[in-house]
């Protein structure tokens, strides 16, 4: 099979930078798995995006498909003729539906018994011929954030597209694509090489464009930026901060990057540095620069897009344009702290959380009372709890947070701070957001703690209450962050918070404001569901995960007691036959119409086998509750562990269901005895695989 290496280039205006990356591992996706079902192997791929291309390059592609064998299966010989060998029409037409003769039909055995069959020998088509519906739908699949059209053509695109390159060796392939036709011509860089460049093969790609200074790998591109950075910051005897999220965009707005250094006043370090830092990398896309002790400086570093022969004129224009943006941030915090955070409140009743749940003043309220509820539960300062809740989402209101949203909950720290506020109402100010996203810190200060809770559990109850569940990818409100925010808060924290006992101080909250009646029940479905995935990431056996949910337990960190132990008992030589014990013994519960509530157990009408089971059962009991009840899961099943042996003599030699009526119950209520040992901890028998 010959084989030959493939390159695809879309030459477009500058791509939307955020969405760089996923357009192009899109186009490469679609593309590998058009070739795969295509049955078109290849040894390796790639894809390379730059802010006026997005490629693809496939290395040793099948020329052409394999030719195969086709077989096609039809009517039974018994229907296909008559008693004298003359074809029916049955026969005739499966001939004729597939081009040939009756004669020229085999015939195969089935296990329906013989039928005929025609097989036919299909020759592979070119891989050049197959190309353009792959690319076309590999295009149309592009996930583009806007549409648009350009000139007098109909074509769409999220930006204009200038130029189709695609090869096949050194094949220009018969490709059309937005009114184009594809090339093997492809350009550099926009003003240090804007002419037209020739790739006589797709190996040549990469070189061929790092000479017309453009970097194609986008990873290389982040890379030599990082490089870039680091290196400049240490001649300025600093540290770069360089924030992945800043990093992925300034590498898709570049092509041949080139680091350089500004200063900017040290008077604006008397602003808050997280709002110097939003400015520059909002507005400007530097990245800043720290000292020893993690102070910001007055100095940023910007990545060019040209080698300029004058870069000291580049500098300066930088710290031209960057001076407003700064003097806007400072004269947003003076402005701002001209107030207390206090005077914000009575602004929060003109703006709606939400239309059916009320202002942000409204919600505010909530907090505050489930806020107070909590610190209850937890023996905390309700007076801190209570004005960090009041003034929580006070910061929303003042310039500097309606400019840099991303500031919100930072400058609220600040302005506490300013106000004179207690430090931990002032750090709840912050804490309050945490976790903002996976993997990020926790509130270290009980207020903020409680807060991030409370805040919340109110969004989920209102939420749901309204009947905007979550569903399938749309979730506007973030209801499933935030409802893993709330177990990480909670379990991490190792809090005594009952999530049930939360919901309903929360819907009591809701006084004027009718909530579903389901509201409770639907969320603990929810939590219960984000716990699952939650423990699963955790590389937790499902079934260990499920046998403790199957309790209900609305605690999360009881259950994440609970499941740690019985993951860890999983792995014990016992669990599988103690597992298949409780199983049986639940199999044989549900069948039976037997109340346990209805029978004491009679000694007198055991067996040896059973006497052994109820002595071990009452040497156990009262040490597996106590262990059970101080949270000691794994000491409890370390103990029925033990039970192994005597459980299995008494499933080998005790016949359940006796004919006499007495015995059959007596030794029911055993078993359910047996079973209500392990449902302490959780229902061992799901654990069974």
């Amino acid at each position: 099979m010959t084989k030959q290496d493939f390159l695809f280039e879309l030459g477009c205006e500058e791509l939307p930078p955020k969405a760089l990356p996923k357009l192009a591992a899109s186009l490469h996706d679609s593309i590998k798995q058009s070739l795969d079902s295509l049955s078109l192997t290849f040894t390796d791929s790639e894809w390379f995006a730059t802010p006026r291309r997005l490629a693809v390059r496939f290395t040793d592609l099948d020329t052409a498909q394999a030719d195969k064998q086709v077989e096609k299966l039809g009517p039974a010989v018994q229907a296909a003729f008559d008693q004298e060998g003359n074809p029916k029409p049955a026969a005739v037409g499966f001939a004729k539906s597939n081009g040939v003769e009756v004669d020229q039909l085999t015939r195969k055995q089935t296990d329906k018994g013989e039928r005929l069959a025609f097989i036919a020998d299909v020759k592979g088509q070119a891989t050049s011929e197959l190309l353009q519906d792959v690319l076309e739908k590999a295009v149309n699949q592009l996930p583009v954030p806007k549409a648009m059209r350009w000139g007098d053509s109909s074509a769409q695109f999220t930006r204009p597209v200038h130029w189709i390159l695609a090869i096949l060796g050194e094949q220009i392939l018969p490709v059309k694509l937005f009114e184009l036709e594809a090339s093997n011509q492809t350009f550099g860089h926009r003003f240090h090489a804007p002419e037209v460049i020739t790739i006589r093969v797709a190996a040549d790609y990469d070189s061929a464009l790092n000479q017309a200074k453009v970097i194609t790998s986008f990873a290389a591109r982040k890379a030599k930026i990082r490089e870039q950075v680091e290196s400049i910051a240490q001649k300025l005897d600093a540290t770069a901060v360089v924030d992945e999220e800043l990093l992925e965009e300034v590498a898709a707005l570049v092509e041949w990057p080139v680091a350089l250094a500004g200063n900017f006043d040290k008077a604006f370090l008397d602003v808050p540095s997280e709002a110097l830092i939003s400015s520059m990398a909002e507005h400007q896309k530097y990245f800043h620069l720290v000292d020893a002790n993690n102070n910001l400086l007055p100095k940023f570093i910007t990545i060019s897009n040209i080698e300029s022969r004058n870069p000291h004129s580049v500098i300066e224009g930088n710290e031209k344009v960057i001076r407003p943006r700064l003097a806007d941030a400072k004269f947003f915090y003076d402005t701002d702290s001209k107030k207390s955070l206090a005077d914000y409140t009575e602004k929060l009743k003109t703006i709606l959380f939400q239309n059916k749940l009320g202002t942000l003043f409204d919600k505010t309220q909530r907090v505050k009372a489930l806020a107070n509820s909590i610190a209850q539960m937890l023996n905390a300062d309700v007076g801190l709890v209570s004005r960090a809740a009041e003034l929580c989402k006070c910061d929303l209101m003042t310039d500097m947070v309606y400019e840099f949203p991303d500031l919100q909950g930072i400058m609220g720290r600040y302005y506490a701070t300013n106000d004179g506020e207690p430090a931990e109402v002032a750090a709840a100010m912050d804490e309050v957001y945490m976790p903002r996203f996976a993997g990020d810190e926790l509130p270290q200060t009980t207020t903020g703690l409680i807060l991030a809770i409370a805040e919340r559990i109110d969004t989920l109850v209102g939420i749901f209450g309204i009947n905007q569940i979550p569903t399938g990818a749309k979730d506007p409100f973030a209801l499933r962050r935030a409802s893993l925010g709330v177990l990480r808060l909670i379990t991490e924290k190792s809090l005594n918070l009952n999530l049930s006992e939360l919901i309903d101080a929360s819907i009591s909250s809701y006084q004027d404001i009718t909530l579903e009646e389901n509201t409770k029940n639907q969320l603990l479905e929810f939590f219960a569901a984000r716990e699952l995935a939650m423990y699963q990431a955790m590389n937790i056996p499902t079934q260990a995960i499920q046998s403790v949910q199957a309790l209900k337990i609305t605690k999360p960190t009881d259950l994440a007691k609970r499941v740690d132990a019985v993951a860890q008992f999983n792995q014990s030589e016992e669990s599988a036959d103690l597992a298949e014990a409780n199983k049986r013994v639940k199999n044989i519960l549900e069948k039976s119409e037997f109340d346990p509530t209805a029978i004491q157990i009679d000694e007198t009408l055991f067996e040896s086998d059973e006497a052994a089971l109820f002595s071990t059962i009452k040497e156990n009991k009262d040490f597996v509750a106590s262990s059970a009840a101080n949270g000691e899961y794994q000491v409890a099943l370390d103990k029925l562990a033990g039970l192994k042996s005597v459980v299995n003599n008494f499933f080998d030699n005790v016949m359940i269901n006796a004919e006499d009526p007495k015995v059959r119950n007596n030794r029911l209520a055993l078993i359910t005895e047996l079973r209500g040992l392990f449902l302490q901890i959780a229902d061992i028998s799901l654990l069974q695989k």
